[in-house]
């Protein structure tokens, strides 16, 4: 007899166009992002000098670009934590997350991706933007660092997280039974008389820019995450939905 351990249900909501507005919303496949959100931003955080968001259409994508620190998909838990109960995910964006500091140095601990986006950003990928997604570039430009060091590149990975959680509370909101597709996992099916599969996955945790998350509040977010080097580099069990459901954030 199996037994079902946790469930996990994605929700997606496609999105057909991005567009600034008064306040943040997602309605009939548009999100529109508050237009003042950039200055808001700003204001939190002393370490931040200026912060500057495009939206990309697939055609426009020559735009010179500052390294590219992440590509982040937009997802929030609705019901649950992560791995289990249900939740709202947009289709068709993603945040790119690019980062400099005032004196001109490139936001990458070895080596840095500055340059054409198309031709820094490989599409259709995965973990990538597909050919077809609109791109929401956050740029962040830092006050001149005294030092390269990962309270200063975390920074601009909470200060984009803010930004993501502001559409994420939106995402929240909508109506579960809007959603253009719907995804069921079973997660933990002990089945007598099976063989148990372990995946290993070997990930870095060195310093600034080489770093991983475990378990933030939201999928692939950053608050709330622990950090691999934090915890000494440990090994990690999780479940095949935790990993799923985006318990992992690669800072890299």
């Amino acid at each position: 007899m199996n037994e079902e351990l946790r469930k996990l249900i994605i929700k997606s909501f496609h999105i057909k166009n991005v567009m600034f507005g008064n306040k943040t919303s997602i309605n009939d496949h548009i999100l529109t992002i508050d237009s003042q959100l950039e200055k808001k931003l700003i204001a939190r955080e002393e370490k931040i000098q200026d912060i500057t968001i495009d939206i990309l259409n697939p055609s426009n994508l020559k735009k010179e670009v500052n390294t590219i620190m992440d590509v982040i998909p937009i997802s929030t838990k609705v019901l649950g934590e992560i791995g289990e109960g249900i939740t709202h995910t947009l289709t068709g964006a993603y945040i790119v997350l690019t980062g400099v500091d005032a004196t001109g140095k490139q936001l990458g601990e070895f080596g840095s991706s500055e340059g054409i986006l198309e031709e820094q950003l490989m599409l259709g990928r995965a973990g990538t933007p597909s050919k077809n997604d609109i791109i929401i570039h956050f740029d962040v430009t830092l006050k001149a660092m005294d030092c390269f060091s990962r309270e200063w590149v975390n920074v601009v990975f909470k200060t984009c997280d803010d930004f993501t959680q502001d559409i994420r509370n939106h995402l929240k909101e909508i109506n579960g039974r809007q959603a253009d597709e719907k995804h069921q996992f079973i997660d933990g099916i002990n089945k007598k008389n099976h063989k148990k599969v372990v995946i290993v996955k070997q990930v870095a945790g060195q310093g600034a820019m080489y770093d991983n998350l475990i378990l933030p509040n939201e999928p692939s977010g950053f608050t709330g995450g622990k950090s691999i080097i934090d915890l000494q580099n440990m090994p990690i069990v999780l479940s095949p939905n935790e990993y799923r459901d985006g318990a992992l954030r690669a800072l890299t």
